[in-house]
């Protein structure tokens, strides 16, 4: 059996936060749990086969950190769901957030 094809959307947070908080804060602002807590990749669920992970700068590094919004039907859907996080988190939490894709 094949894994999907899987496409994804990067919004940058200018912010210094752990990958803890960072889904934390995700969770609160779509209003749904974080998954996988204690695995290496936990995440929170989006809706209609999308969801989002966060990478932290390695040790030393400088924010940002990075939403990566991953889905398996199609980059629009990817990119579409960034644009609502973003919205999402900029109305919630404050953040001022940069897609790191381009806006058709």
């Amino acid at each position: 059996m094949t894994e999907p094809d899987l496409y994804a959307a990067t919004l940058v947070v200018p912010v210094a936060l752990s990958r803890v908080d960072a889904l934390a804060v995700v969770a609160l602002a779509r209003d749904e749990s974080v998954e996988g807590i204690g695995s290496s990749r936990p995440r929170v669920q989006l809706g209609g086969g999308a969801w989002v992970e966060v990478e932290i700068p390695k040790f030393g590094d400088p924010p940002p950190v990075a939403l990566d919004v991953y889905s398996t039907r199609s980059d629009d859907h990817a990119r579409l769901e960034a644009l609502r996080l973003a919205a999402d988190l900029e109305r919630v939490a404050g953040w001022s957030i940069h897609p790191d894709f381009e806006l058709d």
